[in-house]
Formats: C-alpha cells, structure tokens, sequence
C-alpha cells in the first residue's frame, strides 16, 4: 500500500504537521478548554503560518496554563511583560493581550451561556458542514458562519477573531469538513 492521500496543504510537511492534519484538524471538538486553546492558537497564526504555531505549540500550552481560561484571565501586566520575553510563543504584544481578553469573554459566555462549546457550535446549527471540495482551492477562506461568529465573538469582547481566524478555527475544530474528497480524512470526518 502506498501513502494515504491528503489535502495538497500537507505537501512537503513534516511529521508534526502530519500529524495534526491525520489526526486532529477537522476532528469534532465540543471541549471548552480546546475551544478556547484553539481560538487563541488561530488568532496568535494571524500574519504567520500555521507550521509556526504548530511548532509553538507546547510552548503555549506551557505559557497560557494550559489554556485553563480562569488562570489566563487572571495574568497581569507583568505576567504579559514575562510571556512578551517567552520565546516559546509569538511575541506580540496585542496577539498576547488578546489570549488575556478571550480567556474573560470566554468566561463571561460560560456563565452566561452554559458552555463555549455550545455557542460556537450554535454558528453551524451544532453539526458540521461537510463540503465537498475537489481541489484547494474551491475552499473558501471565509463563510456566512464565520463572519456571524467573528460578529458576535467581537460583540462580546473577544480579539484577533476576523471573519478569516473564525474559518481556520471553524475548519480546525470540526464545525467544518474541509478535507478534500479524495483525502483519506473526508470521508472518516464526513
């Protein structure tokens, strides 16, 4: 048996990102914690690419406490000043203020809401859109559901959350199957 075939995104990747696409990108997350590791993950790849913040990754984890939402809604400006000097992660300033900002809306919604798995999910009726792309570049970068999830995540004092950041996200936590048809992952995620 020869290789799988992928998404022709995964050309050229190492193993790391492999991996991820293998294995986790498009895979349904109802989890907060992931929820929120993978909103500050989207918005921190603003600018960069994804690779970058693959590789980054357990340094964020480390930083960001896990991506426990109470403990990051609880740093301070000198524990920004400390991450700002962490090579582990991207050092930008309003990319690193902006995890500090969603980890307190992302409370806020919790105690609001019940949950921010289930808001977000509320943006594709609480099911996956499944497309059915061939190539590429028939996929879109943003949808309807991503600009109404940008709207509302900003409404609510979320930061680095455009339209754009929201579709990566959408994509990267299963609301949307954007694996094309004839990778091996579509048809498993479908």
């Amino acid at each position: 048996m020869g290789m799988p075939k992928r998404c022709s995104w995964t050309e050229g990747s190492d193993a790391l990102m492999l991996a991820y696409h293998d294995e986790e990108w498009g895979v349904q997350s109802r989890d907060d914690r992931h929820l929120f590791e993978m909103l500050v993950l989207e918005g921190a790849q603003a600018g960069l690419s994804w690779q970058t913040i693959l590789r980054k990754r357990e340094g964020y984890r480390r930083a960001f406490a896990e991506f426990d939402p109470g403990k990051v809604a609880r740093f301070d400006a000198r524990k920004v000043e400390r991450l700002l000097a962490d090579p582990g992660i991207v050092r930008n300033r309003a990319k690193v203020q902006s995890a500090v900002a969603n980890a307190k809306a992302t409370l806020r919604v919790q105690r609001e809401l019940g949950s921010l798995a289930e808001y977000l999910w509320s943006f594709v009726g609480g099911r996956p859109i499944v497309h059915r792309c061939r190539t590429l570049s028939e996929i879109p970068t943003e949808t309807a559901e991503s600009r109404a999830m940008s709207a509302s995540l900003k409404a609510r004092g979320f930061r680095f959350v455009g339209p754009t950041v929201c579709y990566a996200f959408m994509q990267a936590v299963g609301m949307v199957n954007d694996h094309v048809v004839s990778c091996f992952r579509h048809a498993e995620l479908a």
